[in-house]
């Protein structure tokens, strides 16, 4: 039961993370980008990587040691709606990734480079629309929980 306990601690704060450092893409995009900017969007991006790898970790150590056991999550059609919606949210992050990649390169190379507004609009959409798959998974997360799906 305890170790039941400490994965959910784990895996429900890599998952809160994660939700703070989308986030914080967001607001960052939503004002003007300067190099400092560009900087900082690299490097919270590579948080973001870091802690979705914590998340998928600390869940597959609950599925394998948690209390309800992996055969519980391998029937139920919840954990695969939610294991798709993550899945969804990998995929998008992957378009801003490479834009804040190729940003700080350029940003290499050119000193004076600033992200073009339109770029930086897209990429800002592709982020809220991470963000609206990623409200999902707490609401299959607790469809989940109560036993739904079985």
């Amino acid at each position: 039961m305890l170790t039941d306990w400490i994965l959910a601690c784990l895996h429900h704060l890599a998952v809160f993370s994660l939700a703070g450092v989308i986030a914080a893409e967001v607001a960052l995009l939503s004002v003007r980008i300067e190099a400092g900017g560009v900087r900082r969007l690299a490097a919270v991006d590579a948080w973001y990587g870091a802690l979705a790898g914590l998340v998928i970790v600390f869940g597959v150590m609950r599925v394998i040691w948690g209390a309800k056991g992996y055969e519980y999550y391998l029937a139920n059609h919840i954990f695969w709606t939610k294991m798709l919606l993550f899945l969804i949210v990998g995929l998008l992050s992957i378009r801003p990734t490479l834009t804040f990649l190729a940003w700080k390169r350029r940003l290499n190379a050119d000193p004076a480079f600033l992200p073009p507004k339109g770029e930086a609009d897209r990429v800002r959409t592709y982020l809220l629309i991470e963000v609206a798959v990623f409200l999902c998974i707490p609401i299959a997360a607790a469809a989940l929980a109560r036993g739904y799906g079985l």
